[in-house]
Parts: C-alpha cells; structure tokens; sequence
C-alpha cells in the first residue's frame, strides 16, 4: 500500500502545521538574509568609494527587478506546478519538469545578457541620475550582466526545491557562496593580496563568480540520490506549458510593479544624489525586515501547493495562516526597532549626514507598515501556490498607480518634500494588506485549479 507524502502525514499530527511552516521556513528566512548582507557588503565597501558609487550599485537593484519579471514567468508557475505534483506523488514528472525549465531559463537569459552589457549607462540615464552615478551604474551594472544566465538558473534551483519541501540545502548553499562573496569584494573593490583595484566592477564580478559557485553547488545536489528534485535530461512540455500559463500573470504582474518602482525611483531622484542615495540604503536595511516576511511567503507557498495537491484544502488554509501569525511577529518586532533606532542601522553604510537624514525618514514610516506589509508577502504568495495568479496582478496594478505612483508625482509637482512620498507609500500598504486578508479570508482562493 502506497504511503503518503510527508507533507501530508505530518499534517495529521497535533501541532504538525506550526512544525511544518517552521521546517519550511526557517532556513527560507535565513537564506533571504544571507541574500540581504550578501547585498549589504557589498554595499558597505562600495560606499568607501563615494556616495555615488553607493547610488549606483543601490539603483541596479531596480533594474534586477526588470529581469525578475522574466524569472517569475517561469519561477512562480513552475514552483505552483512542482508543489502540486510533490503534493500528489508525482516526482518523475517533477523532475521533468526542472530540467525543463532549466533549458527555459538560460534560453530566457540571452537577450538579458546582451541588453545589460551594451546599455548599462542608458538605463541610469533614464531614471534622470547624475552623470556620476550614470558612469559608475554602467560599469558595475554592464559586468554584473555577464552573470544572468547563472542568476537565472539560480532563482530557478532554489524555488523548485523550496516547492519540494527543502529549503535547508538552498541555504548551506547560500552560506558557501555568500562567503565567498565577501572575500572577493575586499580583494577586487579595493585591490589587496596583489590584484588590481577595480572599484564597483569587482563588487560585480564578486557577485557572479558567487552565482556561478551556487549553480555548481545545486548541480551537485540534484545528482543525489537522497535529493528532493533531480535534474535529469527528461523533458516534459505539457508541464511548462502549464507552469508558463500560471506564471504569466505573475509576471505581468512584477512588470506593472517593476515600472510603478521605476518611476517612483525617477520621483526620489528629482530630490537629489543624497535623497536617492538614502532610499537605496533604506530599503537595504529594510531588507533586513524581509527575512522572515520572505521565508514564511516561501513556506506558505509550498505548504498551500502541496496540500491542495493532496487534496487537503482545509490544511491548505491553516497553513497560509499560521505562516502570516508567525512572519507578522517577527516583521511588527523588527518594524518597531527601525522606527526607533533608525540611524544606528543607517550609519553602517555611510555617515553622509544629509544621505543619513534621508534613508532615516525612510526607515521611521516604513517601519509603521511592517506588519501589512507581512500580510503582502504572505498572503500573495498564499494565492500564488493555489495557482491564483491573477487576483495579486489586479491588487497589485490597482493599488501601485492609483495609491501610490500618481500621488507620489502629484505631490513631487506641488513642491511637497519627500516624507510626503514616503507617507503616501506607507498608506498604500496599509490599503492593500487589508485587501489581500479579506480575499485570503473568504477563502474562494482554495477552489482554484491549475
């Protein structure tokens, strides 16, 4: 007689949902964070250099955000898929399925590749940026292009096994190469043990030999036997077909996001190198607060996947909630802390003091909306496991223009200062938590079919 899965014998035990999303979690959480201060020292050493170069390197995170679109086509239909078939004993399919969409990925990756290499400074042009940040941006952001097909095939490893139900090796993973990371930042930004100084182009190049150990790491584990997921020549087309339909709303979705954050970008930048500075390092700070809002997001999708795939809607459910319970602690906590000690974080990348009193002000009202913004994180992610990848997209578009991006402009020409932005954003938070609990509460989520 078939056993079943593990996800659904331990949701027959007492307390086995809070042990779960915990397993899941957990190290989730922990991997975010290294991604976070992999992020952050970079940051840290390139702001040695000059507020500039700290600008630059802080405004390619928006344009990561643009390839991110195509990585969610992809990564969010395929883990919604790969959940469902672990959820119902389907590896071989499952393993199809990754080598499939790995072949996807780096065919993805090219173009991305090529355009990030030949107009790196037209990019930073665009955004209305100084011609020092545009110089430095296309030095760092050009080299930091050779690395996207080993970016992509990063994002695709880790979210396939996280969809699998392991998420610990993604982080002993995380560990090895974020290492790494740091040691080639301080021997290629500022030229120690005899290699040449190569400013923010080494911060790049350090951040893609880091990528490239990650993929040789995954490709290791995939080969044994004991692993959640191999990635094994089979292909399996009807898979990714289905896994392609389901993420394109994901990713039509991060596309409207990623141009409402652009032009929120040109609306910070209209206010000066020391304003735009400061929200880049906010949000690096802030990114901190993600950790556990982003592994209980990746717990939630997983557990909800699986346990519809079981054909257990009602666990399903308690699973979302008990990752929202658990994330909006710990992000409520760390929300508190930024709006009280905000210069204590922010002085760890620079001690500009006009680029110190604007990432502050940043801190001090994104640290109100920590905990909707944990429901976002959560709650998102919740309907994306159940393969609803429409209902985040209409949220999302709705909300991003008509609360936050039109405001912010409007405000940014009747000569309002910046904390107006930033309160207008945090309004915006608050509005489209309360959105996502309402639609998770009704539940009509559950009945969604991929």
């Amino acid at each position: 007689m078939n056993q079943p899965s593990r996800s659904v014998l331990t949701s027959l035990r007492p307390n086995a949902r809070l042990r779960e999303v915990l397993r899941l979690a957990l190290p989730a959480a922990f991997k975010h964070l290294l991604d976070v201060l992999q992020i952050l020292v970079d940051m840290l050493m390139v702001g040695l250099l000059s507020v500039s170069a700290l600008a630059a390197v802080g405004t390619s995170m928006q344009f990561i955000m643009v390839v991110n679109v195509v990585i969610t086509l992809y990564v969010v239909g395929g883990n919604a898929v790969t959940a469902r078939l672990i959820g119902a004993r389907r590896r071989k399919r499952a393993n199809a399925l990754l080598f499939t969409l790995g072949a996807f990925s780096l065919l993805l990756s090219l173009p991305f590749t090529a355009a990030g290499t030949l107009f790196a400074e037209e990019f930073y042009r665009l955004l209305g940026t100084g011609e020092d940040v545009v110089h430095y941006g296309g030095v760092y952001f050009g080299a930091l292009a050779l690395g996207f097909p080993l970016i992509f095939l990063d994002a695709l490893f880790y979210n396939q096994l996280s969809a699998a139900g392991d998420t610990k090796s993604s982080l002993y993973i995380k560990l090895a190469s974020a290492g790494v990371n740091a040691l080639l930042d301080y021997l290629l930004i500022f030229g120690h043990w005899g290699l040449p100084a190569m400013g923010v182009a080494g911060a790049a190049y350090a951040t893609v030999a880091a990528y490239g150990l990650n993929i040789v790491l995954y490709l290791l584990l995939l080969r044994r036997h004991d692993a959640r997921l191999h990635f094994l020549p089979l292909w399996n087309l009807p898979d990714l077909k289905r896994a392609v339909k389901v993420g394109s709303h994901a990713a039509l979705e991060r596309l409207i996001t990623v141009s409402s954050f652009l032009l929120f970008i040109w609306v910070i930048a209209s206010y000066g190198t020391a304003a735009l500075a400061g929200y880049q390092v906010g949000l690096r700070v802030e990114g901190l607060a993600f950790m556990p809002g982003f592994g209980f997001a990746v717990a939630a999708m997983a557990i909800v996947g699986q346990q519809l795939g079981a054909k257990r809607p009602e666990e399903a459910y308690e699973g979302g909630l008990y990752s929202l319970k658990v994330a909006a602690t710990f992000m409520g906590v760390f929300g508190l802390v930024m709006v009280i000690w905000p210069e204590l974080f922010v002085r760890m990348f620079t001690h500009d003091p006009a680029t110190v009193q604007q990432a502050s002000f940043y801190l001090r009202l994104v640290g109100l909306s920590q905990v909707p913004l944990a429901v976002l994180f959560v709650l998102s992610n919740v309907l994306r496991g159940a393969g609803d990848t429409r209902t985040p997209l209409k949220i999302n578009i709705a909300a991003l223009w008509l609360l936050r991006v039109i405001p912010s402009y409007i405000a940014m020409k009747l000569g309002f200062g910046i904390i107006a932005v930033y309160i207008i954003m945090t309004v915006e938070t608050f509005i489209k938590g309360f959105i996502f609990w309402k639609i998770f509460a009704g539940r009509k989520w559950l009945k969604t079919k991929i």
